[in-house]
């Protein structure tokens, strides 16, 4: 696969700072020769935080960052003094990553907005000095705590790419031509499978200066829920999208056979993106008169909202816009 300064799953090694010991210090100076216990708390250990940060898009930043290893706390001290905290490492993330751990797969956490952030791996609290275990009956404890392991591993960082409309159809459907046409977006074009193998943005104007966004994603194959072709890598961008836009080009030898096939892949990969509403788009259509509409609304579902487009001639794109708002504003149940 070529370079691309889209990356959307990172894998780095993770360590949280150790918490610091506590102190075993009795009071000594030229006024007190057997002072009492006065061994301070240890610092405690740096934790790793994520931050969303609204102007990233991807994790590309990261790319070569694959040690994050926060500092420990400081040992306490003598007179109570306290050590030092350790300072918090702090990784900035586009809007839409989540964080699981590589061992066990489990999701730990999720950044959904700006300015969030979340304690990922905390680090290890310090440990109590010998003054907080000082008694009536035991006046001089000769023992402190020492501080706590901060946490360690492999992590995956991973984008889905939040966008209120997603463009599903197979290679070459007409998914690129069609953003580039809505939005300024400037995705590459080509007349061959796979142009598209990352996600493009864009934001699409609407009337009154409303706007929404929507994801040109790349194309699916027969099998891409068991891994052919981009598989899982684009399946998962799916999931955050609210309105998914199926494009059938208009010259597809059988439309109804085509939708069914997308649906079953993402039905395959995650039912619950079968909940999402739907509309079909017949792209490449400018050639089509209305006869042949008929013979293709009869291939399609029909409790599928669906619309006839052509990007080249701009025909029916204000139609589309308007079902696209129209659906994504609609009152949920």
């Amino acid at each position: 696969m070529e370079k691309t300064n889209f990356v959307d799953q990172i894998r780095i090694f993770c360590k949280s700072g150790h918490g610091g010991p506590g102190s075993r210090h009795f009071m000594r100076n030229k006024f007190t020769a057997m002072g009492g216990p006065d061994g301070g708390d240890g610092g405690r250990g740096a934790h790793i935080i994520l931050r969303g940060n609204k102007n990233l898009w991807t994790l590309l930043h990261l790319r070569y960052f694959k040690n994050v290893l926060a500092e420990d706390g400081e040992c306490g001290s003598g007179n109570n003094s306290s050590g030092r905290y350790g300072k918090d490492v702090i990784i900035e993330v586009p809007l839409g990553t989540i964080a699981r751990d590589e061992e066990t797969g489990k999701q730990e956490a999720e950044i959904l907005e700006d300015g969030q952030e979340i304690i990922w791996m905390a680090g290890g609290r310090g440990g109590l000095g010998n003054a907080n275990f000082a008694t009536p009956t035991n006046q001089a404890p000769e023992y402190a705590q020492p501080g706590e392991d901060g946490v360690e591993g492999w992590k995956i960082l991973e984008l889905k790419v939040l966008a209120d409309v997603g463009l599903v159809g197979f290679p070459n459907a007409g998914k690129s031509t069609l953003l580039s046409v809505i939005t300024a977006a400037k995705p590459k074009i080509a007349d061959y499978a796979f142009t598209t193998i990352v996600p493009n943005l864009g934001m699409v104007e609407y009337r009154e200066g409303k706007s929404f966004c929507i994801a040109d994603l790349p194309g699916i194959i027969e099998g891409a829920a068991e891994g052919r072709g981009l598989g899982h890598r684009f399946l998962r961008h799916i999931e955050r999208n609210a309105v998914l836009l199926f494009l059938i080009p208009a010259d597809s030898p059988d439309h109804g056979k085509e939708y069914a096939i997308l649906v079953n892949e993402l039905e395959q990969f995650n039912p619950e993106l079968l909940n999402k509403q739907f509309i079909i788009g017949i792209s490449k259509s400018d050639m089509l008169d209305d006869e042949l509409k008929q013979a293709i609304e009869k291939e399609l579902p029909a409790n599928i909202p669906h619309l006839f487009f052509s990007s080249v001639t701009t025909k029916g794109l204000v139609e589309l816009k308007d079902l696209l708002w129209k659906t994504l504003n609609q009152p949920t149940s």
